[in-house]
């Protein structure tokens, strides 16, 4: 397995903790579930900018900031469309239906985050190898 990806998803386990209790802690607290996403979303992509670059992509250009919120941004757009599609489809509350799009929106996040954000040379590739 790649090394980058395990940490990532090491990483993702503690971010990915960070930013579920946040959004239950705002449906909790009775916010609609737009605005428990927003909320969390922006809390959470201010402690994960630095947890992933630096421990994953091994990157502390601090410039990078712009795309990372804009990795967020496509990620808050598609699950404030996915939540209800599920909550409604599978007659979940907001509480799982957030928790069975965890692993999905992670993957896309990865991919999107290595793509344009974190995006490496083949030079730092083989540097990260080594």
């Amino acid at each position: 397995m790649d090394r980058t990806f395990l940490t990532y998803i090491l990483v993702g386990i503690l971010n990915t903790a960070f930013g579920y209790f946040l959004f239950s802690l705002f449906i909790f607290l009775k916010l609609h579930y737009s605005l428990a996403i927003l909320f969390s979303t922006i809390l959470s992509v201010i402690f994960n900018f630095k947890s992933i670059g630096k421990l994953v992509f091994k990157n502390n250009d601090n410039s990078l900031i712009f795309r990372f919120f804009g990795v967020y941004g496509v990620t808050y757009l598609l699950n404030i469309a996915l939540l209800p599609l599920v909550a409604g489809s599978f007659h979940l509350d907001m509480y799982l239906a957030g928790a069975s799009l965890l692993l999905p929106m992670a993957a896309i996040s990865f991919t999107l985050h290595r793509l344009f954000v974190f995006k490496q040379t083949g030079k730092d590739l083989r540097n990260a190898a080594n």
